[in-house]
């Protein structure tokens, strides 16, 4: 349909995320929950909290929102439940329920609002999940996003605390959306390479958490808005390891290298890098514009594994053969070091 939903939006997807910083602070004086049955809780920042029900089962809670990253209702609506429900994913679990969560002007037109729905609505589907409901409120600005229910064996849940020394690194797809989204507004993307990042966006890691249980992964992360660094920094932290990552490795969307040596660098590059940087040591040979990149908010995107060394190459295979045609082995854990993460 012809509406356009970047009107008067400044900040959308993921790089919407009030920036860590700011959040670590707002959390710092809360009080620790603690119950035997919840597994994972905010004390990790992990993808999403797991609660225990039995001995064979483990309930899966998260919920993600934000403003549109694209023009068309419908894409923004398939991104934004892809990235919601990819929480699941990254935890190593399957779907169960999802609830809407909509803002919405009431100004605007219905049917934008039915395409958004529709988007999320065929995401949920293809995640083998059902829609349970949802609530919607008037905003001036435009959020559309899910609360999602999944399910995992509490013995084989996967965490960003479990990457071990020996683990090889793999990423699912490539980064730089933020920067390409940001370029496509400037009007210096083309549409071609602008059509794959909604692809992108748009395409499940639910192949991924399959392919993940199947070869025993312990410790993975999906990268969203922190960029590659800041979630890395944060899964190596709380695995108590050291992450060493070649960047020539890493892949990156088209378009991505150039946009950025034109000084096309979107303000939450910096704001993750005054996130993470200090715990992170940056090979001298390492350019600025891709550093940055690295920093870039993605939403969507990828898995970040750490994989047993052995199996890595199958799996990379399957990862491949599952239609993540980008993903790559882009590093290894190491005995824990000065810092969290070293980019060579």
């Amino acid at each position: 349909m012809n509406f356009d939903l970047l009107k008067n939006i400044e900040y959308g997807g993921c790089s919407a995320k009030l920036p860590a910083n700011k959040l670590k602070e707002a959390l710092k004086n809360l009080p620790v929950v603690t119950n035997e049955n919840l597994l994972v809780g905010i004390e990790t920042h992990d993808d999403a909290g797991i609660y225990k029900i039995s001995d064979d089962l483990a309930l899966i809670q998260t919920t993600d929102f934000f403003p549109p990253m694209v023009s068309d209702p419908y894409e923004f609506g398939a991104i934004a439940a892809a990235n919601a429900l990819s929480d699941v994913y990254a935890m190593g679990g399957e779907v169960l329920t999802a609830m809407n969560l909509v803002m919405f002007p009431a100004s605007f037109p219905m049917e934008v609002l039915f395409e958004i729905l529709k988007g999320g609505a065929e995401k949920i589907k293809e995640s083998g999940g059902v829609i349970a409901g949802g609530h919607t409120i008037t905003d001036d600005t435009p959020k559309y996003g899910l609360a999602v229910t999944g399910k995992v064996h509490p013995k084989k849940m996967i965490t960003n605390s479990s990457a071990a020394e020996g683990d090889v690194l793999i990423l699912t797809k490539p980064v730089g959306c933020g920067i390409i989204l940001a370029g496509k507004r400037l009007g210096e993307v083309k549409d071609q390479t602008h059509k794959k990042v909604v692809q992108s966006m748009m395409q499940l890691n639910k192949a991924g958490a399959e392919i993940m249980q199947k070869y025993g992964v312990k410790s993975a992360t999906d990268i969203t808005g922190f960029g590659l660094l800041g979630h890395a920094m944060r899964m190596a932290t709380e695995s108590k390891v050291t992450f060493k990552i070649n960047a020539n490795k890493i892949p990156l969307f088209e378009e991505t290298l150039r946009l950025a040596d034109m000084g096309c660098i979107p303000g939450a590059c910096f704001r993750n890098q005054e996130y993470a940087s200090e715990n992170i040591t940056f090979s001298e040979k390492l350019k600025y514009e891709l550093k940055m990149i690295l920093f870039d908010a993605q939403t969507s995107g990828g898995l970040f594994i750490s994989a047993q060394a052995k199996s890595a190459e199958k799996m990379l295979k399957e990862l491949i053969d599952a239609g993540y045609e980008h993903a790559g082995i882009i590093g290894e854990v190491v005995g824990k070091g000065e810092r969290a993460v070293f980019i060579d």
